[in-house]
């Protein structure tokens, strides 16, 4: 769990070192995760390019990557894995992929998100991740891509790396058996960089006379939106290694080579 202080990348982290059983840790320097990359270049940014990321797995959805298109290391490779698309379908987009838009009137967010509201549409989502189509395809194919050894330095993200790729970081360092405490711990880090990142956007709804807590609670991650998703499985599933298996559809072969690739 080591923040790297990219200069073109917000919230970009190591899940390396996130503490296993009996000792262990997640191996470092093979997975990443971030916020967009519609800012990243290797070439002016020295820490990114000691990284030496080759694939990147992008969870946004088609008008996020249309808005701010990734900018990709040279020789990488890029994966669509958009965990949105059956809301999108729907016409029910939650907040996770349009924080700006969200943010920008404060009479329309209380009145759709003030009250505890947010909290509960972000609860909602959440569950989603576990229980829609169009996300069982996105972290089954992000799944995959990890278990591959050819795959090297893998950097997963969203737009603001919080929600979506909070999930994708809480199924592979559960699956490798870190305790739940390590995975809240982890899943809840990135508050700090993201709410930097976030910070005019904050302060311009706060100005506006938007309500701080529910700019928070759109903008930052509480240990309640990670226990929807959590609970999701349990109900489901029972277990997070028989939600990967059944609901995902990942074989177990690949949960055994994901051990094998980053369990130290």
């Amino acid at each position: 769990m080591t923040a790297i202080p990219a200069t073109t990348v917000a919230n970009l982290r190591d899940l390396g070192g996130t503490p296993l059983p009996a000792g262990h840790a997640v191996r470092s320097g093979l997975l990443f995760r971030s916020g967009q990359l519609d800012r990243l270049d290797p070439t002016a940014d020295s820490v990114v390019a000691a990284l030496g990321i080759r694939t990147i797995v992008d969870f946004r959805t088609e008008a996020e990557r249309l808005a701010r298109p990734d900018r990709i290391p040279a020789g990488g490779r890029l994966l669509l894995a958009d965990v949105l698309a059956d809301r999108v379908a729907s016409g029910l987009l939650p907040a996770v992929a349009k924080l700006k838009q969200v943010l920008a009137d404060p009479v329309l967010t209380e009145r759709e998100l003030g009250g505890g509201r947010a909290q509960q549409m972000f609860a909602d989502t959440y569950r989603g991740f576990v229980a829609s189509d169009s996300a069982r395809t996105a972290y089954r194919a992000f799944l995959t891509e990890v278990a591959d050894p050819d795959a090297g330095p893998l950097l997963f993200h969203c737009t603001a790396g919080k929600d979506r790729t909070g999930w994708a970081a809480t199924i592979v360092l559960t699956l490798l058996g870190a305790p739940p405490e390590a995975v809240e711990a982890e899943y809840l880090s990135v508050n700090p960089a993201v709410r930097q990142a976030f910070a005019p956007l904050i302060e311009g709804f706060i100005a506006q006379g938007g309500d701080p807590e529910t700019a928070l609670a759109v903008i930052g991650v509480v240990p309640e939106y990670l226990a929807a998703a959590l609970n999701e499985v349990d109900a489901r599933y029972g277990t997070m290694e028989k939600y990967v298996v059944e609901g995902l559809g990942v074989p177990v072969q690949a949960i055994e080579r994901i051990h094998e690739r980053l369990a130290g």
